[in-house]
């Protein structure tokens, strides 16, 4: 059985920064997509960062120079270190993972999902 559970959100000030963290059990993620979600209220979720199995990697536009995807293959753990936030980054976060995707950042093609960590940025 796959789970997810992520850590690290909390309130920052706009400027600031969190490192959220996703610890994976009964899933390899030396082999297979996890990357991170997001969903603020009222929107629909979207893609924020992924890593493959081979550690390339995918950003949303909106985040590309200030957020990074990084993992650790023997924690089987995915971090998601972000820099200089934004109010408009303010969402809940989700880790997500799957074995087979079409469009990296598409949440859709993910089959696991975390329960969510709240980030809070405030201008």
């Amino acid at each position: 059985q796959v789970q997810l559970v992520e850590s690290g959100g909390g309130s920052v000030q706009a400027g600031g920064s969190l490192r959220l963290s996703c610890a994976a059990s009964g899933y390899a993620s030396s082999r297979n997509y996890m990357g991170w979600f997001r969903q603020a209220p009222g929107k629909e979720r979207e893609g924020v960062a992924v890593m493959t199995g081979g550690s390339t990697t995918y950003y949303a536009d909106s985040v590309k120079g200030r957020f990074t995807i990084s993992k650790d293959n023997d924690k089987n753990t995915v971090y998601l270190q972000m820099n200089s936030l934004k109010p408009e980054d303010t969402a809940m976060y989700y880790c997500a993972a799957s074995r087979w995707v079409v469009d990296a950042l598409q949440p859709e093609d993910y089959m696991y999902w975390g329960q969510g960590t709240q980030v809070t940025v405030s201008s």
